[in-house]
């Protein structure tokens, strides 16, 4: 079998259109934490619905404080008082002013406050003022925070401990969020055995079945490990039947590159909505990767070692996932830290590579110096804080070239 249907990267992130978006179902506040919202969600109400002071002090009319200094204080007489919880009962007119408690209501007449240290009690009757407050100064007015009809949350954002304060302050305690995607997860070959067992000769451990469970999880899908299928197309065929029924989206760990017993591409071909879409990507590590859509599902065929799997799942899989999470394109996803190269990289051109690198502090700045290692060599992963992409035209990097490390 021959690649075919090579892709670069591009090409592979813009077949993401084709796909849909799971459903949506509603949840308790406190349940939503890292869900993405199915609809936008809209301010009921201003918020606050009434100004309030932001410092202890004294509401007044900023006009009355006008060249107020230590040399010549405004002199005001005390109006009252407003305590929190309280609706003011005293109305703020020319040369008043009424004490006020952070997050009080402020009085009516009054668009300002004087912070308490910059103001001093004559008497019971009377204050000095020592600085002059502009209108607005030290107040939150009504709506400031959440006009009525502002948008809280947009549609396609996750949910963060800042949104779900938010939606708190206006007392929605539902909200519809898309359903966390099901990725069923497939490792082949009669070489693997469960990581749980001692393998033989010529065996090696289910490793890809952890890994790839956790990068599902990072990306907020539910991973559904569905065991080793051994190397025979039918017994593929029928494992990816059962895995099509019960998930959103399927990897098969395994099986994606060109020989006699890799039968990915012939046991989703038997399925007759099937259409490959990609048989190898211009990637590296990774390329015998495949992509196909079986009826409105995807399912990837990923490389068997471990860091060509891993680094495809970061760099490809995982924008597929956060699409049919529900994910708005361009929301903030990926972390990116600059640093600059320890030594020389060289690179093949008409492909992207993708270097692992471990960072270093040096003085005011990082430095990416590279793991290098075979694709199924895990150590370079575990040693590693993030990958370099060099683009496929390039032939390389040099030596304290500006880099940006994709942090794992």
């Amino acid at each position: 079998m021959e690649f075919f249907k090579v892709l670069d990267i591009a090409q592979v992130l813009a077949l993401r259109e084709g796909f849909g978006r799971v459903a949506s179902e509603e949840l308790a506040l406190e349940e939503a934490l890292g869900r993405i919202l199915a609809a936008e969600v809209r301010a009921p109400e201003d918020l606050p619905p009434f100004p309030r002071s932001t410092v202890d002090g004294f509401a007044v009319r900023a006009a009355s404080t006008f060249g107020a200094s230590d040399a010549n204080p405004a002199c005001l007489s005390l109006a009252g008082a407003v305590a929190m919880a309280e609706v003011p009962r005293v109305k703020v007119g020319p040369g008043q002013a009424v004490w006020v408690a952070t997050g009080a209501m402020l009085p009516d007449g009054a668009d300002s406050v004087v912070m308490r240290e910059h103001a001093e009690a004559l008497d019971d009757t009377s204050i000095e003022v020592f600085r002059s407050v502009a209108p607005g100064q030290n107040v939150i007015a009504a709506g400031e925070d959440f006009a009525a009809g502002a948008v809280l949350a947009p549609a396609g954002r996750r949910l963060r401990p800042q949104e779900l304060g938010a939606l708190a302050a206006f007392g929605l305690l539902r909200v519809r969020v898309f359903r966390r995607p099901v990725v069923g997860i497939l490792s082949t070959g009669d070489e693997i055995v469960p990581a749980g067992e001692a393998p033989g000769p010529a065996r090696i451990r289910d490793v890809n079945r952890f890994s790839l469970s956790g990068l599902t999880l990072q990306a907020g899908c539910i991973p559904r490990p569905l065991g080793i299928v051994p190397d025979r197309c039918e017994a593929l065929h029928a494992a990816c039947r059962e895995a099509l029924a019960a998930c959103d989206a399927v990897l098969i760990s395994g099986g994606s590159s060109v020989g006699t017993r890799d039968f990915t591409v012939e046991a989703l071909q038997a399925f007759p909505d099937a259409r490959i879409l990609a048989h190898g990507i211009a990637i590296s590590p990774g390329k015998p990767t495949i992509l196909a859509r079986v009826g409105d599902k995807a399912v990837w065929g990923l490389p068997g070692h471990v860091a060509s799997a891993m680094i495809v799942f970061a760099r490809i899989v995982r924008p597929f996932l956060l699409s049919l999470a529900g994910l708005a394109p361009g929301d903030p996803e990926e972390v990116r830290l600059p640093a600059r190269l320890t030594r020389n990289l060289a690179s093949a051109q008409g492909r992207t590579d993708f270097v692992r690198v471990r960072l270093i502090r040096r003085g005011e700045g990082w430095w990416a110096e590279p793991v290098l290692g075979k694709s199924g060599l895990i150590r370079t992963l575990v040693h590693s804080d993030g990958l370099v992409e060099i683009p496929a035209f390039c032939e390389g990097l040099d030596e304290g070239a500006a880099v940006e490390v994709i942090l794992f």
